[in-house]
């Protein structure tokens, strides 16, 4: 800068300093200003403290603690402040201010962090799992005002407290290694202005653990709180943060989930709002996510419960909010402390059904139930034979992709007979197809009856149930079911990879788009892609092995369309199921060609026409057979009744 320029710099703050002279306030001006300040801050004081306690009231009296600098206290509005407190929180006063901490208890599952305010937990973190598209911090269930706990208080002046307003203080904390569990205490007390008298939240962490102990303990508090103040009022409400990268599935999963005393389980709607009242004794509450779930587990069953659960729009970061208010019993003298057990941890079956080992059923928590295994029978495949068979595969530290391999294998030799079974009957049929196409071109579309008769006798002779090829695949079909349940739900699929596809428990999309299509989303998954191409392939092969009926054309354009609607109903689906299917059918495509090369149509035709004159004219009928020809027979019997009366009627 040249000369000039440090001149008018330096006019400009001569000018400032001066004006800054000349008008400074005189002390007189100052003292009044002062006391004008004064009287104002008294009189907001005054006015907050009028005011019912609530969550904002509290965190204004707290604010009147740090006074600006350069000013001291009037001794007259701190009388008037603490006057204030003492008439709205009785003798929980010395609780109605504190210090914002949190305190952590920790072990290497779970990291928890207790706040001074309200005594809750505050912020709860799985050490083991990650949030999607988060490699560094371990996942939090919640943090801050996305979770909050309350029990209501009524002192013995009628006035009614929240304990989420209310500064408790840690006054014990340790760690006791010598302990055979090692164990974890972390007591949060609330004071009163009674010597003597408080109500402690003690939390008790084990290690290698997702479950810890809550129990809330009152000492000497029979004269602080009224004589009505039992049960508690419990307030529970928490926030369910979009942990998965597919939200649409993530939102089906996450439920609010309780179990009644007698083991129950009850639900509300995953889809729409909904609220319900409970009147039965309720065990536990889950708030679930897909795959992590928080459970307060009640030693005495809560009553007089009221749910709810309200999805959130799609373009916040929350999936769900769940609410309860439920009735808790509380001794008020001490001898009965009030305990409960909270479960932060994944949705993992075994993880899960080990809280139930060595218990009778009547103490059996039945958390398992959080994870979605399907309808019953498909439930039960699930729990005897597809989760122990996974469980035994990743045992042997194989890649995923090569569990998934084997299972796909097992469970095919497991359904090979009932699949031969079906071949073979749809083969001969096939090899019937000509006789079939004799008896209709022998008798014409008004002649139906003669048609069927005819054959229903074809069949008899040939010792075959048109029926017969639909029993096997049906047993095939809780197999199936089975499978479509397990994968979404497998958490030990979550963050696995497999070539392209970064997370098998969600889609694995190669291409995506801003606007999403009607039906089909905003992106394109390759594994429900190969798995379309390939469904294509085995109905080709399918079609190609059936004879051609010119009147079942449109059900052969029908077969053709269903591996495009797979499409798109698996497009936002796991990409671990997607892979299952996909090589579920290689094996069925190279069972089919193996089954096709085994099977001689002239043999098999042969040794049909053989069977039936061994039967010297006795045809073999199965049940269904017997039960098809009487409901023909029936048929006929009422037509012929009916035409007779149409014959009497025009007579």
């Amino acid at each position: 800068m040249d000369k000039n320029t440090w001149i008018g710099f330096l006019l400009i703050a001569a000018i400032i300093v001066g004006f800054s002279l000349l008008n400074r306030p005189s002390a007189e001006e100052r003292a009044e200003r002062q006391r004008v300040q004064d009287s104002s801050r008294t009189t907001q004081q005054k006015d907050a403290g009028a005011q019912r306690p609530s969550e904002g009231n509290s965190a204004q009296i707290q604010e009147t603690k740090v006074l600006p600098a350069g000013q001291e206290a009037d001794t007259a509005s701190q009388q008037t402040l603490q006057d204030r407190i003492a008439a709205t929180y009785g003798a929980f006063a010395p609780a109605a201010q504190g210090e914002d901490r949190t305190t952590v208890l920790e072990n290497s599952k779970i990291r928890l962090h207790i706040a001074n305010r309200g005594g809750r937990i505050e912020r709860a973190e799985l050490k083991e799992y990650k949030a999607y598209g988060d490699t560094v911090n371990p996942l939090c269930l919640f943090r801050g005002d996305e979770s909050s706990l309350t029990f209501i208080l009524i002192t013995a002046n009628n006035h009614i407290l929240s304990t989420d307003q209310l500064y408790f203080v840690p006054v014990m904390e340790s760690s006791v290694p010598g302990n055979a569990d090692d164990r974890q205490i972390l007591t949060m007390r609330l004071k009163t202005d009674v010597e003597d008298a408080y109500i402690d939240f003690i939390y008790t962490m084990l290690p290698d653990d997702y479950m810890i102990d809550f129990v809330i303990s009152p000492h000497n508090i029979q004269n602080v709180l009224a004589q009505n103040a039992t049960p508690l009022e419990m307030k529970w409400r928490q926030m369910i943060p979009q942990h998965e990268r597919g939200r649409k599935f993530e939102e089906r999963y996450a439920r609010l989930q309780y179990m009644l005393v007698g083991g129950d389980i009850e639900q509300l709607s995953e889809s729409k709002n909904d609220s319900k009242r409970e009147t039965a004794r309720i065990r536990w509450i889950g708030y679930k996510d897909q795959f992590f779930s928080t459970v307060l587990i009640a030693d005495a069953p809560l009553t007089s419960a009221e749910f709810e659960s309200v999805p959130q729009d799609a373009y916040t970061r929350y999936v769900k909010q769940y609410e309860t208010k439920a009735s808790v019993d509380f001794d008020l003298t001490g001898q009965t402390t009030t305990a409960f057990r909270w479960y932060f941890g994944p949705n993992h079956y075994n993880t899960l059904k080990a809280y139930d080992d060595n218990l009778p059923s009547e103490m059996r928590l039945h958390l398992k139930e959080l994870v979605p295994l399907g309808w019953k029978i498909v439930s039960w495949i699930n729990k005897v034979l597809v989760i122990p068979m996974f469980d035994l595969f990743m045992g042997w530290g194989l890649h995923i992709g090569i569990v998934i391999l084997l299972m796909t294998l097992v469970i095919k030799l497991i359904i090979l007979p009932f699949v031969f079974a079906s071949y073979r009957s749809s083969a001969k049929m096939r090899v019937l197809r000509p006789q079939i196409d004799e008896i209709n071109a022998k008798y014409p579309q008004e002649k139906m009856q003669e048609r069927q008769q005819a054959t229903m006798a074809l069949y008899r002779r040939a010792g075959v149930s048109p029926m017969s090829g639909c029993l096997p695949m049906l047993f095939q079909f809780p197999v199936l079911m089975a499978m479509f349940w397990f994968f979404p739900t497998a958490i030990e699929l979550r963050g696995q990879s497999l070539w392209w596809a970064e997370d098998l428990s969600t889609y694995d999309a190669i291409l995506t788009w801003n606007t999403p299509i009607f039906l089909f989303g905003d992106h394109l998954s390759l594994f429900c892609l190969i798995m379309t191409v390939a469904n294509f392939g085995y109905t080709f092969i399918t079609m190609q092995q059936q004879a051609t009926d010119p009147n079942m054309k449109f059900m052969k354009w029908m077969m053709y369309l269903m591996p495009l609607m797979f499409l798109f109903i698996f497009n936002d689906y796991a990409a671990g199921l997607s892979y299952y299917y996909t090589i579920s059918l290689g094996f069925t495509i190279l069972q089919t060609m193996i089954f096709r090369w085994s099977i001689d149509d002239k043999k098999l035709l042969a040794q049909m026409e053989a069977n039936a004159k061994k039967r010297d004219g006795q045809p073999k009928r199965s049940g269904l057979m017997a039960r098809l020809e009487r409901l023909q027979q029936e048929q006929q019997r009422m037509a012929r009744e009916q035409a007779k009366q149409q014959a009497k009627k025009y007579r």
